[in-house]
């Protein structure tokens, strides 16, 4: 088996027995395939966040002439998430979307999409990984296609690290060394920004920890946001905080750009996606950052999952199947990357789930920004290097929106995130593990 088509076969695997509970709530589609071959051309409505959507789009619609899609920017996270659930309750939700593998097993549980088990299942079981299958085929159903595979990496300042004699770390014990010797050079400059609280970034270094946040015994599910592997990951984060070593400054937002593209952070923990960001927001660093693997507790490799993109057909759709061709074509067709890689202004770096888009995937991204890294090798080796046993929970979204309130406490997060997530469970009726 090539190297990347072992993208840790079990790294993104939800237990049979999690699936099965979770078939309990899905709902079956209720609405009448319809696409070409009717003799009219079908327009898609399409929303997404993802870098490089549009161009996507535009691509399609210039080789396609019995399909035609509408292309809308809509926000990322659960902002996004929470527009798509009332267009769907509204009766005027799109004909397909990008949604985050953690919001799937939430989103189809509650009814809000389509079944693509007869348009798009023998392509999800024919050209993905296995382990990627795991997080679209829910409860014995096919809810979504795969794009991506994300695993977390280092981005480092190659010339601040040199500037104060700094070695790329490879644990966190390492890493909080090199923090102390930056921050004492130059008490300006801190190790990284981690303000504010970023769930899905908490989740994905718990995830590298051991952690598994979600889980089943018997017909009931585990709640375990509050693990000690997720303490250990809070109170290391936290500390930097509290020491000063790591900025308060909130992620995602443009006090973070400006310490990053002004060097006052050395490093940036990121996922393969963040790498398209880099040229069109620190321009001016071109050649001073690199990209290294994810420091560990252990110093073995070993790296979890930052978001991750599939597309789905929300309920109500009356074009299931021209969205089934959309679909197959945007997450298998070599064109489709090259175009996604054409924006100018937001490259993606996605990695995708489909081994033979990598190519194309690699082919056309500039790589002179890294001095020259191949970043698409670089994140194909961290994505084999994905902990393998994390789980995806039915009520996720509510877990996020939990934590982004509690802030940038990142142990109150964890505190917040599991007294959310049991409370959830049991509103929706689903029996909790004790």
């Amino acid at each position: 088996m090539p190297r990347n088509a072992r993208t840790s076969r079990l790294a993104l695997a939800a237990s049979a027995a999690s699936l099965a509970l979770l078939a309990t709530a899905c709902g079956g589609s209720g609405s009448d395939a319809s696409g070409p071959g009717d003799g009219k051309p079908v327009t898609l409505t399409y929303w997404s966040a993802t870098a490089g959507a549009k161009e996507t789009a535009d691509a399609f619609n210039k080789t396609h002439s019995d399909i035609k899609v509408k292309f809308s920017l809509v926000p990322a996270g659960p902002e996004g998430v929470t527009k798509l659930s009332n267009a769907v309750k509204g009766g005027n939700a799109p004909d397909l979307a990008t949604m985050d593998y953690s919001a799937l097993p939430e989103y189809a549980s509650e009814g809000n999409l389509e079944d693509l088990t007869p348009t798009s299942g023998d392509l999800v079981r024919n050209e993905f990984p296995e382990a990627v299958q795991s997080l679209v085929n829910l409860g014995g159903s096919t809810w979504a296609v795969p794009f991506d595979v994300t695993p977390i990496q280092l981005y480092y300042r190659k010339d601040l690290f040199a500037e104060y004699g700094v070695e790329v770390p490879k644990t966190w014990a390492e890493y909080r060394t090199a923090a102390e010797k930056i921050h004492r050079a130059d008490p300006d400059v801190t190790v990284t920004n981690f303000g504010g609280g970023d769930p899905a970034l908490l989740s994905g270094l718990a995830w590298q920890a051991g952690a598994r946040w979600y889980g089943t015994q018997g017909d009931a599910w585990k709640v375990n946001i509050d693990d000690p592997a997720s303490r250990k990951v809070a109170a290391y984060w936290d500390g930097l905080l509290a020491d000063g070593l790591a900025s308060k400054t909130p992620l995602w937002g443009e006090g973070e750009n400006k310490e990053r593209a002004t060097g006052k952070v050395a490093t940036i923990i990121g996922a393969a996606w963040s790498a398209g960001n880099f040229p069109v927001s620190y321009p001016d660093a071109a050649g001073k950052w690199a990209i290294a693997p994810l420091p560990t507790w252990d110093g073995k490799p070993g790296t979890g999952m930052y978001g991750g993109t599939s597309y789905i057909v929300p309920k109500g759709s009356e074009h299931t199947e021209a969205a089934a061709e959309f679909i197959k074509w945007v997450t298998t067709e070599p064109a489709a990357m090259t175009a996604r890689l054409s924006s100018l202004k937001a490259p993606s770096s996605a990695l995708p789930a489909n081994e033979g888009m990598r190519a194309a995937a690699a082919e056309e991204f500039d790589n002179s920004y890294f001095g020259d890294q191949d970043v698409y090798a670089l994140a194909g080796e961290a994505a084999d290097t994905i902990v393998p046993g994390w789980t995806w929970g039915p009520v996720q979204q509510q877990v996020t929106s939990a934590q982004m309130a509690a802030g940038g406490d990142h142990t109150k997060m964890l505190s917040t995130g599991q007294a959310k997530g049991e409370k959830a469970v049991t509103d929706r009726g689903l029996k909790l593990a004790k």
